[in-house]
């Protein structure tokens, strides 16, 4: 039953219920007293609490012990002690202060709720529980009709995936998504997450984000301008600068794009794609259109694939070829389809090259099928070693001895110790053995009954200057770490005829 009501243009409350009524000249001439399971109401908000001081000129009203605003069917709130005013529709609630909207719950120790704004704020220090989030910030509002927090200052996010850390942000408690507008630090089991703007659904575990992207594991570090990543699926897809850096196999690959699939162990980088393998001694710098990196159960490198165009630089090691692997277990780097190997002085081909580092030096390489090394004796001579396959072995990262194994052969020019030309020797073999020093050819062992000539320079037959198959390609070698980025036309100086008659570079 209604006991009475009161009304001004703008705004009505009603007294729906209160067990006694009273008027006390002590708390002011205006001041009516409503003790016992009062209820008040105005519009459709309605207000409940133990007693209630109300201002009939002023039309607003403070509520004590037990009070509780039911602003609509899902929204509601809690606290010690209400101060409203009907006319503006505030309300202002100290101690213990709790709004549940839905399953979201904010606890405060004061907080005002606008109601014409549908907008409730808490000045100093919120708990928000929503689902299985739990979010904290020393200063935050909330709209109710957009079902949004907003944060500010010290804001924690905690979910059983990630506990987040910032400045800035808004969650959507409709969709458990919560936005990020300042530096934003993530943290899960497995990997910690970084950036200054970007969304993480809590309920889906996908996060987009936008600006100076960090993401970080135990070994694994990527960076980018920008990453969308599902961690139901594994799946990530950055672009802009991306940078992976794996610390434990001393890898970084860049490219403008960049994805992976965590499920299916690979990822990959292109657009202007570079991998840089360091050690204590040097860097390999490799480009090619695409690096594929593969990677084991415990997410630890174990392969990496470049393919098309590739050419890397590292400072007593040159190549270029169409496609390349690298296993970053036994340090094996394979070269495939017109490889084109530079070390020192020497070019070396074949159909394929495999190269093997230990101890973070080069160890030995196996040339297979149609070996062949060149290196200039001068102007018009080149020494060259050919054979069906070769191994080499490097002493502290230059080539030390060669053997050649089938159809060996050689033109070497051989120079007394003050540089003077003896004449250029051809030899034949099944098998032989080169010695280098300072990678110029110092002794040849040959084996299996070999066929040799010395021939003074006069004398040698243009057509065996060189062997079958000699091709000079240095206008192909990188020179540094920024010219892998050059393209070329393969092999666009092939020499077959006899050196000086085509053109030549160094």
């Amino acid at each position: 039953m209604v006991l009475s009501a009161f009304s001004q243009q703008k705004t009505v409350i009603h007294i729906e219920k209160a067990i006694e009524q009273q008027y006390n000249k002590n708390l002011g001439p205006d001041i009516e007293r409503l003790i016992g399971n009062v209820i008040l109401r105005q519009d459709s908000t309605w207000f409940y609490c133990d007693s209630a001081h109300l201002n009939e000129k002023s039309r607003n009203f403070d509520a004590f012990g037990n009070v509780h605003i039911k602003v609509s069917d899902t929204l509601n709130i809690y606290g010690d002690l209400l101060k409203y005013n009907g006319e503006r529709r505030e309300a202002e609630l100290f101690n213990n202060v709790k709004l549940i909207d839905d399953t979201t719950i904010l606890e405060t120790g004061y907080l005002i709720y606008y109601r014409m704004n549908k907008l409730a704020v808490y000045p100093d220090n919120g708990i928000i529980t929503s689902g299985e989030n739990v979010l904290k910030s020393k200063r935050g509002y909330y709209k109710s009709d957009r079902k949004e927090f907003y944060f500010s200052q010290d804001v924690e996010l905690i979910n059983p995936e990630y506990t987040t850390y910032t400045d800035t942000m808004m969650f959507n408690t409709r969709t458990e998504t919560a936005w990020f507008y300042s530096p934003t630090l993530m943290r899960g089991d497995d990997r910690t997450v970084y950036t200054e703007y970007g969304w993480y659904n809590t309920r889906t575990d996908i996060a987009q984000l936008e600006r100076n992207n960090q993401l970080s594991g135990q070994e694994q570090y990527v960076e980018s301008d920008w990453m969308f990543y599902d961690r139901n699926t594994g799946y990530g897809y950055a672009k802009g600068n991306v940078v992976v850096t794996d610390t434990t196999h001393k890898m970084i690959l860049k490219g403008n794009t960049g994805r992976i699939w965590e499920d299916e162990g690979r990822s990959y980088v292109t657009d202007n794609a570079l991998a840089i393998t360091y050690d204590k001694n040097d860097s390999l710098y490799l480009h090619a259109d695409t690096l594929f990196m593969f990677f084991d159960s415990l997410r630890e490198a174990r392969e990496m694939r470049a393919y098309f165009n590739v050419r890397f630089f590292r400072t007593d090691l040159q190549g270029v070829c169409d496609s390349l692997v690298y296993h970053s277990i036994d340090s094996t780097m394979r070269m495939y389809k017109s490889p084109v190997l530079w070390s020192s002085k020497n070019q070396l081909t074949a159909d394929s090259i495999f190269i093997i580092i230990a101890n973070e030096q080069l160890d030995s390489l196996v040339m297979y099928n149609s070996a062949f090394i060149v290196s200039r004796d001068s102007i018009e001579g080149f020494n060259q070693i050919k054979g069906k396959n070769m191994v080499g072995f490097f002493l502290e990262n230059e080539l030390d001895k060669i053997d050649v194994d089938g159809n060996a052969q050689t033109v070497y020019w051989v120079r007394e110790d003050d540089g003077n030309l003896v004449g250029i020797n051809l030899a034949q073999s099944s098998t032989m053995s080169i010695k280098l020093e300072e990678n110029t050819i110092k002794g040849i062992t040959y084996f299996s009954s070999p066929a040799e000539v010395m021939y003074p320079l006069k004398d040698l037959p243009k057509e065996e200057s060189v062997l079958k198959g000699f091709k000079w390609l240095s206008d192909q070698r990188p020179s540094d770490k920024n010219d892998i980025f050059r393209k070329v036309e393969k092999e666009q100086l092939i020499l077959e005829e006899k050196p000086g008659n085509e053109k030549q570079s160094d």
